[in-house]
């Protein structure tokens, strides 16, 4: 008898125009990470520190269009209890590894919540715990637009992974775990590498040079300066997943089962 893959939950349903703007935002979102690679050597965006605010502002904006799409169109009562509680108990994970040899114990939950409630679900969810995080810690500052986007494609990515069960499951989801942390420890440094390194070196960022050639002393700066932060943070969440992702999975399935978020609301008269 063949058993079948645990059925999909869509605690924030994605319609075409809340995915368009979510692609959309996600394009523009890899311009703002990859500018050091395209910026034209003659503007002055390539020769000043201000960059970071002007792309962070640029994504505060964005991620608030694609926040406000989402709730206007998918985000009902019951989604909202169940976000609110899961960033919370992100906010409370991650001051327990952030910072000490790349530990970060938040990516775990917001993989295995994109997983079982959605894409839409985990999108939303990893912009509003790195912002729920980031007020608890006091972590605001022109890095925080680029977290919260980098880790609500996390969530969004767990969110469309294939279908699978049991161990096949917990497989996919602690190598997506790895992949995802060294992703995300690449992007949050090309947000920042051409300030953090004094012209002059070969970890330099160059402006207006070739892509393959500041790509090469990008994948250099990385190697030197993250690697290690970046391996921490994508060992944490395999074995997360691989020790506590059965349990969790299951607790967050009943929680979706009770929650019926797809069951139409009713009213009967008393």
């Amino acid at each position: 008898m063949t058993t079948l893959a645990p059925a999909r939950v869509h605690a924030v349903r994605l319609r075409p125009r809340s995915t368009a703007v979510v692609a959309l935002v996600s394009v523009l979102g890899v311009a703002a990470f990859g500018w050091p690679l395209l910026v034209d050597p003659g503007t002055g965006l390539a020769h000043s520190s201000d960059a970071p605010l002007v792309f962070g502002g640029l994504l505060v904006l964005l991620l608030a269009v694609v926040l406000a799409e989402v709730a206007e169109g998918g985000l009902d009562v019951k989604a909202v209890a169940m976000l609110g509680v899961l960033s919370a108990v992100g906010a409370a994970l991650r001051p327990l590894g952030a910072g000490t040899a790349g530990l970060e114990t938040v990516f775990f939950l917001l993989v295995l919540a994109g997983r079982v409630f959605g894409a839409g679900f985990g999108f939303v969810l990893g912009a509003t715990t790195l912002a729920a995080s980031a007020l608890v810690t006091g972590g605001v500052g022109p890095w925080l637009p680029f977290q919260m986007l980098g880790a609500a494609w996390v969530g969004l990515g767990a969110g469309l992974l294939p279908a699978a069960r049991g161990r096949a499951e917990l497989a996919l989801l602690a190598a997506y775990g790895a992949v995802s942390g060294l992703a995300y420890g690449l992007a949050m440094n090309m947000s920042f590498w051409p300030f953090s390194v004094g012209p002059g070196t070969q970890l330099s960022f160059v402006a207006g040079a070739p892509v393959l050639e500041n790509l090469h002393r990008f994948v250099l700066f990385s190697l030197a300066t993250s690697l290690g932060w970046d391996l921490g943070r994508a060992l944490t969440n395999v074995l997360l997943v691989l020790l506590a992702g059965r349990a969790v999975l299951g607790a967050l399935r009943r929680a979706a089962r009770r929650a019926a978020f797809s069951a139409p609301v009713t009213f009967e008269p008393a």
